[in-house]
């Protein structure tokens, strides 16, 4: 080992040494209490979700909020997937969830006989009559976003609209600001589930 070397290991080793004579006893007569409650640990190669881009308007009117099942849950994880694959960002999946939450509380549906809305079906209550697609492909988690998502990226500005609007303009649903009101619940999914 060269003496350049050799030099700078026995400094480090010296520093390491002194910090721990000085810090060693410090530390041992520290008589604070420790707090024992669990920490959320962040995982640091999934960056957390910038919430100020999930409602950049701020949320409209007041919010409603449903507990959801394994399978709701699963259909948002849809969601996200389909609109990651879209090429869009988070902002697009919290107008697709509320979208969905709207129109199906998530829930993937069939024909539902006499209480069906004519012959809507999914998570976006799309209808085949109206050009969203055959019946099987509607009621795919996946198709039934990528189809939404599509219709979004035909609306100019929709990144800039307030989140009914953006959803209206691809909807056409009879009760056009009833969207608002699952924003926050939205954005919060779209927190907890677009990094896992």
């Amino acid at each position: 080992m060269n003496t350049i070397m050799r030099k700078s290991v026995l400094g480090l080793a010296g520093l390491a040494f002194a910090g721990g004579v000085v810090g060693g006893p410090i530390a041992a007569h520290n008589t604070q209490s420790v707090d024992a409650r669990p920490v959320a640990v962040l995982q640091a190669d999934k960056p957390a979700v910038d919430k100020a881009k999930l409602i950049p308007h701020g949320v409209q009117g007041e919010q409603s909020h449903i507990d959801l099942n394994d399978e709701q849950i699963a259909n948002v994880k849809a969601i996200i997937a389909a609109t990651k694959k879209s090429g869009l960002d988070e902002r697009a999946a919290v107008i697709s969830i509320a979208t969905s939450l709207q129109e199906s509380k998530l829930e993937n549906l069939g024909h539902l006989g006499d209480a069906n809305d004519h012959d809507s079906l999914g998570l976006f209550q799309q209808r085949p009559s109206s050009g969203w697609g055959t019946p099987e492909q509607i009621t795919d988690p996946e198709y039934s976003t990528m189809a939404f998502l599509k219709g979004l990226k035909q609306v100019d500005g929709w990144q800039d609209m307030p989140l009914t609007e953006a959803a209206q303009t691809v909807q056409v649903s009879a009760y056009p600001d009833a969207y608002a009101q699952w924003e926050q619940q939205a954005a919060d999914l779209v927190a907890q589930y677009w990094n896992s």
